[in-house]
């Protein structure tokens, strides 16, 4: 009996539970994070850029390229390890090298990366990290007094991480070269995956910070935007209440009135509704990725296990007090903006009510204005029915006289005495007649 056959994705989703595994580093050695992403809809960028960036620094170590359609590759890049991974919206390069290292954070160690080829990356500089691991010594106090030559105090945040595997520092400050600096001191014994893990998350934290923080600018805009349409649209909702006061004075006073047609005041609403809109869009796949990216940035530290190392901050207190905040704005832009989508939306019910009332007392009017005139139509058609009867009547007589004539003159009979004999009946027969027509009509 053949086998059953697999799924067409099968394969393919179990490797991508393995297709980014971590780097396995060993002590001391060096690391170089690159982040790019194009400034406007990176999210449809063309990625095929990105592959061909790729392809040109593999080609200038003789390196072999990834596979078609590859979303990740690792390489060797001379002295270096070099990992490659495309994102929704950026793309990142890390570069490792094992062994001692020259200065702390020497610009230079980016170097792997050569200026040309940054020059030419389809994108702009999202994160740079330059990450230093080094074996922990015995004496704490060393520890504390290369953190303060490397960091600015004031911001370092500093932790034991991994059950003391490792302490980690960084103070999320841009140095005068343009790199984010962090630094590991690795407890002997601790594994080279780990280790691996301990700078990836790094690096992650850093760079899923970064794109977070990209929703703190559309936010900030977004609600400079705001605060005019919410004038606006308070506006026309208090225009609203004082045009339904003038309406009911208007219907009191029998037409007198300086109400504004509802068509106007529809027009500002559904202009504010569509700008509303027109941002909920634009800002909806932000927000929603800050979202992501914060949790992300949260979880990254979560898995460290973090433990206070000679009373500095950790990195969770620090992400608490200054980037906390920062996506606290973004979820409250996003809140306003799900509000005042709301307000607009009442706001045109509430004018739909308005409209509908509006039109059901114009209907009322044209009712009681089309009754008057089919009261006015029956006057008339009695009216026109009567005279019709004497001019049929008329006719009628002529008609008879001239059928009786000879025989009222051989009678000797007066023509004026007949003609006034024959008047009643004639009228009484077409009044009959013009009675039957008229019910058979209205049968």
């Amino acid at each position: 009996m053949p086998p059953i056959d697999d799924h067409p994705l099968r394969y393919a989703l179990v490797n991508e539970l393995h297709a980014r595994p971590f780097p396995e580093l060993g002590v001391p050695c060096e690391a170089v994070f690159l982040a790019v992403k194009e400034p406007e809809d990176a999210a449809n960028r063309d990625r095929d850029r990105d592959r061909a960036h790729l392809l040109d620094l593999l080609d200038r170590h003789g390196a072999v390229h990834p596979q078609p359609g590859a979303t990740h590759h690792a390489a060797t890049i001379g002295r270096h390890a070099l990992k490659w991974e495309s994102h929704t919206e950026f793309v990142t390069y890390s570069a490792f090298r094992n062994g001692p290292g020259g200065l702390p954070f020497d610009p230079a160690m980016t170097g792997v990366f050569p200026p040309d080829w940054q020059a030419a990356a389809p994108g702009r500089r999202l994160c740079s990290v330059l990450l230093r691991v080094e074996p922990m010594p015995d004496d704490p106090g060393a520890i504390t007094a290369r953190l303060e030559e490397w960091f600015v105090p004031e911001s370092l945040a500093c932790s034991e991480v991994l059950d003391g595997a490792a302490v980690i520092a960084g103070d999320f400050r841009i140095d005068p070269a343009g790199h984010m600096r962090f630094a590991v001191f690795v407890r002997p014994g601790t594994g080279r995956r780990r280790i691996g893990r301990i700078v990836q998350r790094l690096c992650e934290v850093e760079t899923y910070r970064a794109m977070s923080m990209l929703g703190l600018g559309r936010a900030r805009a977004l609600g400079a935007r705001l605060n005019v349409i919410d004038r606006s649209l308070s506006e026309v909702v208090d225009a609203m209440a004082g045009d339904a006061a003038a309406g009911n004075a208007m219907a009191e006073n029998g037409g007198a009135g300086d109400a504004r047609p509802a068509e106007e005041v529809l027009n500002d609403l559904l202009r504010i509704a569509a700008e509303l809109e027109g941002l909920a869009v634009r800002f909806s796949f932000r927000a929603g990725a800050t979202a992501a990216y914060r949790a992300i940035v949260a979880q990254r530290i979560e898995v460290l296990r973090e433990a206070r190392f000679s009373g500095r901050q950790t990195f969770g207190e620090f992400m608490m007090r200054r980037y906390d905040p920062a996506m606290r704005t973004v979820d409250s832009a996003a809140r306003r903006l799900d509000a005042m989508v709301d307000r607009a939306a009442r706001a045109a019910e509430l004018l739909r009510t308005r409209v509908d009332v509006e039109r059901s007392a114009q209907n009322q009017r044209l009712l009681e204005s089309m009754d008057r005139r089919a009261a006015l139509q029956l006057r008339l058609q009695n009216t026109v029915e009567g005279l019709s009867v004497v001019a049929i009547s008329y006719y009628g007589v002529g008609l008879a006289l001239h059928l009786v004539g000879p025989a009222v003159e051989a009678a000797g009979v007066a023509r004026g005495l007949a003609a006034a004999a024959l008047t009643p009946a004639v009228v009484l027969v077409v009044w009959v007649m013009v009675r039957r027509i008229r019910r058979r009509m209205h049968h």
